[in-house]
C-alpha cells in the first residue's frame, strides 16, 4: 500500500487506485501520513478533525475503525498506548520519500557529486501531482504542512538546477525552469542567482545583466534592500571575460561503487590543497580520481605519468596543462610513484604560485610532502561467503563483474546459481577492480562457473586487456611488475619472503623468514607505504598481503620457496609449542588471541609440513594447534588436523604421537563424531607418554565398546593440576557414553571445581556446559540454568557463549518458560554467532514454535537451520541428526489434523526423516533423542506398546527420563491415557535392558528394516 500527500490524497494498493470516501477519513489518514512510523498522539488526530470538540476520543475510535475497512492493508494502522501508526516502510508514502530524495541529493551536491544530485533531485519532484494536501485547503495541520513542504519543494528545485549546471546540462531547460520558479516567487534570491548563470551559460549574457539590473531595482524599489552576495557574485561570474574550462578524458566504461572514498576525497578536497590517493596497482585510482574531478566547478586536468621517464619532465606537463587555467582548477597527476622527488616538489611550486589551485595525485606511494592528505584506495568490498545473494549482488565487485561481463558477453546475466559462485571469484581476486575486469573479458570464452577454477595461476589467465590501456594494465602480471620494479633489492628479497605466509604478518614473524641482516622492521614499513602490505584492523601490529601480491611474490621465489615456506613452518611450531603451557591457565587469555589470528599461517604451516613428508613437524604442529581450536570450540576442525598428520606414513613413530592420538579421541568426542579406523591407535596407549592413560577408555568410548579399557580410579600422579581436571571431564565423557549419567554429572561438577582452580576457562566452561545438559536429562532445570550461568563468563572471555546462551534457552523451555527460551534465542541470532550456532538457535526456536503449535513458523526455521548449518561446507553428522529428528516431529504434529491421504505421506516422510537421523547420530543422547521421535511415530501409527517400549529404550540409553523434556512429556501423558498401567510395563522392560540390547531395540523401532 501506498500513500500519497503530494497533491489531493491518494492511496493505491499494486498499481491501483483505492477510493476513500468521507472528507474525515481523508483527513485522518493525511494526518497519520505526515508522521508516518511514528506514533501520533489521541489528542493531536482529535485536534485535527474536530478542532473545537473537547472529548472526541470515542468518535475517533470509530473513525479509525472505519479507516481500516477501507485500506487495503488495514493492518498499517496500529493501535498503540497513547494513539495510533501508520505503520509503512518510508518509501510507502510519498513525502517521506521526497524528503529522503531530497536530502541524498543535497548531500551529494555539497560533496561535489552533481551528476547524483541530479538523478535524487529530479526523482523527488517527480512525486508530486499537484500542491501538497490540495484537497485540504481548510485544515489548520494541512496548511501548515503544505507550506513546509511547499518551501521543501522550492529549494529542491533550486538544487536541481544548480547540480544540472555543474553536470554541464543544456542550460535552455535550466534557465526555463528559473524563470518559472522566479516569477512565481520573486524574492528568492538563490533562485535568481542561478538564473544569472544559466543565462550566461547559455550565451543569453546580455539577457542576464539586464534581469539582473532589474532585479536590482525591483529590491531598492520594494524593499530597500541591496541583492545578496550570492547574486552579487553571479553578476561578476557574469561580467568577468570567458575562459576555456579545461574537462577530464571522458570514461568509456561506468562507474561502479566507490560511494564513501568520493565523499572522502570531497571532503580532503575542500580542507586541503593537496590530496593523494594511495592503493596497490590495479585498485582503481586512475578511475576514482577522474570520477572525483569530473564534477568541479573550476574544472579538471589531468596528467598521466607513467609513460614519462624523465623526472625533468614533470613540471613542464602540469605546466602545459595548466596553461593559464590555474585558479580554481584541480590538477590530477596520475601514477606518480616511480617520480616522487619531482612531483613532490612540482607540486609544492604550484601550489605556493596559485592559491586557488588543488591537487589530487595517485600513486601507490604516498609524496611525503608537507599538507599532504591521503585518501587509501582498498579493494571493491566482497561480502563474505554465505551472505544472502541479494547482498552478494548488490556488492560492487560482483556489480562490476556483471558489467563488464555482460559487456563481454551479451548473453552473460547473473543468476541466483551463478551470483554465489562470481562473489567467490571476486573474493579470490582481492576485489581488485583491474582484475575483476580481466576476469570478466574471459566471459567471452569461459563460462562463468569454471572461471574461478582456472584462477590457480591467475597471472597466466588474466591477460586480456584492453589494447588501447597503458602496457602496465593490459595484464594482471604486468601491473604487479609495476610494484615490484620499483624495489630495493632488500624490499624485494623480503616481500617475496613473506608470500610464505597464507596469512596475517608479525615483525617478528617476518624477522624469521627475512634476511638475518636486513632491518625488517623497517622494510615494512616502506612496503606499506608502496601498498604491497596493508596494516591489518586490530591491536597487535599485523600485516596482510593480497592474494594477487602473494602468488606474484611465490612466482618470484620459485626455487627458494621451500626455504621460506620451511622457515615459516619452524617459526610456528615453535610458537605453538611454546603457548601451549600457558593455554592451559590463567594466562590464556593473553595467548590465544595471537594463536587464532594466525590460524592461517598454522594451517599452512601444517600444510607444508604434510606435503614435505616432514612426519615429525606435522604430528607435534597439529597436537600444538589443536588445542587453540579445542578452547575456542572448533572440535570438527582440531580432530580433522590430527588425523591428517596421524595418517602421515611413519607418523607413530614422531614424537608427540601420543598427545596427538589423545587430542584426537578427546576432540572427536567432544564434537559428537565416530570416525572410522581407530583401533591402529590402540599402540599409543602403552607409551609412557602422561595423556597415554585416556586412549584407551577414550577408544572404548568412540567405538561403543562397553568392555573395553577403563580410566584409573583417580589421576595420575605425574600429571600436572590441569592434567588432573581433564581426569574428571574425561571420567565424564566416558561415563556419559556408558549410560551412567549420575555419576557423569557428579564428575562433570569435580572438573568444573578443579578447572576453575587453576584458571583454565575452556575446562570450565565445557564441564559446566555438559553439568547442564546432564542435569536438564535428570530433570533438574534450576540447576542446569545455575551451571550455565557460570558457564558464560569463562565462555565469553574466549570469545563465545552463544552455545551455552543456546542451552539456557533449552533449560528455560523445560522449566516452563517458553517466552524466557525465545528471548535467549532472539538475543543469541541478534549478535554474530558462529554458522553452527546460528543453525542450532534455528533449530530450537523451530522446536519452539513446533511445540507452540505454529507449524508455519517451525518449518521456516528448520530451513534457515538448514541453510545456516551448510555455511561453511557440508553440515555435520550432530547437526544432521537432530535437523532430521525435528523435521520428522513436524511431520508428525502436521499429520495430527490431516487428512488420510495426507497424513498416510506425513508418516511415510517421517519415517524417513528419522532413519537419516539415525543414521547420522553421532552419540548415544542423539540417538536417545531420534528415540522419542520414534516412540511418536509409532504413537501416530496406532502402535503404543511400540512407543513406549522405545521411550524406555531411550531412557536407558541416555541414561535418564529427561522428564521435562517437552516432547517426553507430551508421549508420556498420551501413553498413560491410552495404556493405563500398561505403559509403565512395556516401558520399565525396555529401560531395563542393558546398552546394546536397548540400542538395538530403539533402532529396529526407528527402522524396522535393519
Amino acid at each position: 500500500m501506498q500513500v500519497g500527500i503530494l497533491g489531493p490524497l491518494e492511496v493505491r494498493a499494486a498499481g491501483t487506485a483505492v477510493a476513500l470516501r468521507g472528507a474525515r477519513m481523508r483527513t485522518l489518514l493525511a494526518r497519520l501520513a505526515l508522521d508516518a512510523g511514528r506514533t501520533v498522539p489521541v489528542s493531536a488526530l482529535a485536534d485535527a478533525l474536530w478542532p473545537t470538540r473537547t472529548d472526541a476520543r470515542h468518535a475517533l475510535h470509530s473513525l479509525m475503525t472505519r479507516l481500516r475497512d477501507a485500506l487495503p492493508a488495514p493492518e498499517a494502522v496500529r493501535t498503540l498506548p497513547g494513539g495510533y501508526r501508520l505503520d509503512l516502510p518510508p518509501d510507502a508514502v510519498d513525502a517521506v520519500r521526497f524528503e529522503q530524495l531530497a536530502r541524498a541529493g543535497r548531500d551529494a551536491l555539497r560533496t561535489g557529486r552533481s551528476a547524483g544530485a541530479v538523478e535524487h533531485l529530479r526523482a523527488a519532484l517527480e512525486l508530486w501531482r499537484g500542491d501538497a494536501l490540495a484537497d485540504l485547503p481548510d485544515v489548520p495541520f494541512a496548511v501548515a504542512a503544505a507550506a513546509r513542504l511547499d518551501e521543501l519543494r522550492r529549494t529542491a528545485r533550486e538544487d536541481r538546477a544548480e547540480a544540472e549546471l555543474r553536470t554541464g546540462a543544456d542550460p535552455a531547460g535550466v534557465v526555463a525552469e528559473l524563470h518559472a520558479l522566479t516569477s512565481a516567487h520573486p524574492t528568492r534570491e538563490r533562485a535568481h542567482a542561478l538564473l544569472l548563470r544559466a543565462l550566461h551559460a547559455d550565451g543569453r549574457t546580455a539577457e542576464a545583466l539586464d534581469h539582473y539590473a532589474r532585479l536590482r531595482t525591483a529590491l531598492a524599489d520594494r524593499l530597500g534592500a541591496d541583492p545578496s552576495p550570492e547574486l552579487r557574485a553571479a553578476h561578476l561570474a557574469v561580467l568577468r571575460p570567458e575562459r576555456p574550462r579545461p574537462r577530464l578524458p571522458v570514461p568509456l566504461t561506468s562507474f561502479v561503487g566507490r560511494e564513501a572514498e568520493l565523499a572522502l576525497i570531497a571532503g580532503r578536497l575542500a580542507d586541503h590543497r593537496l590530496v593523494t590517493l594511495t592503493g596497490p596497482g590495479g585498485a582503481g585510482k586512475t578511475r576514482l580520481a577522474v570520477a572525483a574531478g569530473t564534477d568541479r566547478a573550476g574544472g579538471a586536468v589531468l596528467v598521466e605519468l607513467a609513460g614519462l621517464r624523465d623526472p625533468d619532465g614533470v613540471g613542464p606537463a602540469a605546466r602545459a596543462a595548466l596553461g593559464t587555467t590555474a585558479a580554481d582548477v584541480l590538477l590530477v597527476l596520475d601514477n606518480a610513484e616511480h617520480l616522487l622527488d619531482p612531483v613532490a616538489a612540482v607540486v609544492e611550486e604550484l601550489l605556493h604560485r596559485h592559491p586557488g589551485l588543488r591537487v589530487l595525485v595517485t600513486s601507490r606511494e604516498p609524496l611525503g610532502t608537507a599538507g599532504e592528505a591521503l585518501v587509501p584506495v582498498p579493494p571493491l568490498p566482497v561480502p563474505p561467503a554465505g551472505a544472502p545473494l541479494a547482498e552478494l549482488a548488490a556488492s560492487p565487485s560482483v556489480r562490476l563483474f556483471a558489467d563488464r561481463a555482460a559487456a563481454a558477453n551479451p548473453a552473460f546475466a547473473l543468476t541466483p546459481t551463478s551470483t554465489a559462485g562470481v562473489a567467490e571469484l571476486c573474493r579470490r581476486l582481492d576485489g581488485l577492480p583491474l582484475a575483476i575486469e580481466l576476469a570478466a573479458a574471459r566471459a567471452r570464452s569461459v563460462p562463468v562457473e569454471h572461471l574461478a577454477t582456472v584462477l590457480d595461476d591467475r597471472f597466466a589467465v588474466l591477460t586480456t586487456g584492453a589494447r588501447t590501456a597503458p602496457p602496465r594494465h593490459r595484464t594482471l602480471a604486468a601491473v604487479v611488475a609495476w610494484s615490484w620494479d620499483l624495489l630495493d633489492d632488500d624490499e624485494r628479497a623480503l616481500v617475496e619472503a613473506l608470500s610464505a605466509f597464507p596469512g596475517t604478518i608479525t615483525p617478528t614473524a617476518a624477522e624469521h623468514v627475512g634476511r638475518p641482516s636486513a632491518p625488517v622492521r623497517a622494510l615494512l614499513a616502506a612496503l606499506v607505504d608502496k601498498s604491497l602490505l596493508q596494516p591489518a584492523a586490530g591491536a597487535e601490529v599485523r600485516y596482510r598481503m593480497l592474494e594477487t601480491i602473494r602468488e606474484y611474490g611465490a612466482h618470484r621465489l620459485a626455487d627458494r620457496a621451500h626455504a621460506a615456506r620451511a622457515a615459516h613452518a619452524r617459526y610456528f611450531l615453535q610458537t605453538a609449542e611454546a603457548a601451549v603451557p600457558e593455554l592451559r591457565g590463567p594466562d590464556q587469555l593473553r595467548r590465544l588471541p595471537a594463536l587464532l589470528a594466525d590460524r592461517e599461517n598454522l594451517l599452512g604451516a601444517l600444510r607444508f609440513a604434510v606435503d614435505a613428508g616432514d612426519v615429525d613437524t606435522a604430528v607435534r604442529l597439529a597436537s600444538a594447534m589443536s588445542f587453540p581450536l579445542t578452547l575456542h570450540g572448533d572440535h570438527t576442525e582440531a580432530a580433522r588436523l590430527l588425523r591428517a598428520a596421524l595418517d602421515l606414513p611413519g607418523a607413530a613413530s614422531a614424537r608427540g604421537y601420543s598427545a596427538a592420538v589423545a587430542g584426537y579421541f578427546l576432540n572427536s568426542l567432544l564434537a559428537g563424531t565416530t570416525p572410522a579406523g581407530l583401533d591402529r591407535f590402540r599402540p599409543a596407549a602403552g607409551t609412557d607418554h602422561p595423556s597415554a592413560y585416556a586412549i584407551g577408555p577414550l577408544l572404548a568410548a568412540l567405538s561403543g565398546d562397553s568392555g573395553g579399557a577403563e580410566l584409573p580410579a583417580t589421576p595420575p600422579s605425574r600429571t600436572t593440576p590441569w592434567g588432573r581436571a581433564l581426569y574428571w571431564l574425561l571420567r565424564a565423557l566416558v561415563r556419559d557414553h556408558g549410560g551412567d549419567l549420575r555419576r557423569s554429572a557428579d564428575d562433570l561438577a569435580t572438573a568444573a571445581d578443579r578447572f576453575a582452580a587453576v584458571g583454565e576457562r575452556w575446562g570450565l566452561a565445557t564441564a559446566l556446559t555438559r553439568l547442564a545438559a546432564a542435569r536438564l536429562r535428570l530433570g533438574d532445570p534450576d540447576g542446569a540454568i545455575d551451571a550455565l550461568r557460570r558457564a558464560r563468563a569463562p565462555a565469553a572471555e574466549l570469545g563465545r557463549d552463544d552455545r551455552q546462551r543456546i542451552w539456557l534457552a533449552t533449560a528455560h523451555e523445560h522449566a516452563g518458560e517458553p517466552g524466557a527460551a525465545l528471548a535467549e534465542l532472539a538475543a543469541v541470532l541478534a549478535g554474530a554467532p558462529a554458522p553452527h550456532d546460528i543453525a542450532q538457535a534455528h533449530l530450537r526456536r523451530g522446536d519452539l514454535h513446533r511445540r507452540g503449535g505454529d507449524l508455519a513458523a517451525a518449518d521456516r526455521e528448520y530451513t534457515d537451520a538448514e541453510r545456516a548449518a551448510a555455511l561453511n561446507g557440508e553440515p555435520g553428522r550432530p547437526f544432521r541428526s537432530a535437523h532430521h529428528t525435528a523435521r520428522a516431529h513436524l511431520s508428525l504434529a502436521r499429520a495430527a489434523a490431516a487428512a488420510p491421504a495426507e497424513r498416510a505421506a506425513l508418516l511415510v516422510a517421517a519415517a524417513t526423516d528419522l532413519r537419516a537421523a539415525l543414521d547420522a547420530a553421532p552419540d548415544h543422547a542423539a540417538l536417545a533423542d531420534t528415540g522419542v521421535a520414534g516412540a511418536a511415530l509409532h504413537r501416530a501409527r496406532g502402535e503404543p506398546v511400540a512407543a513406549a517400549a522405545t521411550l524406555g529404550a531411550a531412557h536407558r540409553i541416555r541414561g535418564a527420563a529427561d522428564p521435562l523434556h517437552p516432547d517426553v512429556v507430551a508421549l508420556t501423558r498420551d501413553l498413560r491415557r491410552a495404556m493405563g498401567e500398561g505403559f509403565d510395563t512395556a516401558y520399565d522392560r525396555a529401560r531395563r535392558l542393558d546398552g546394546p540390547a536397548a540400542t538395538a531395540l530403539l533402532t529396529r523401532a526407528v527402522a524396522p528394516t535393519r
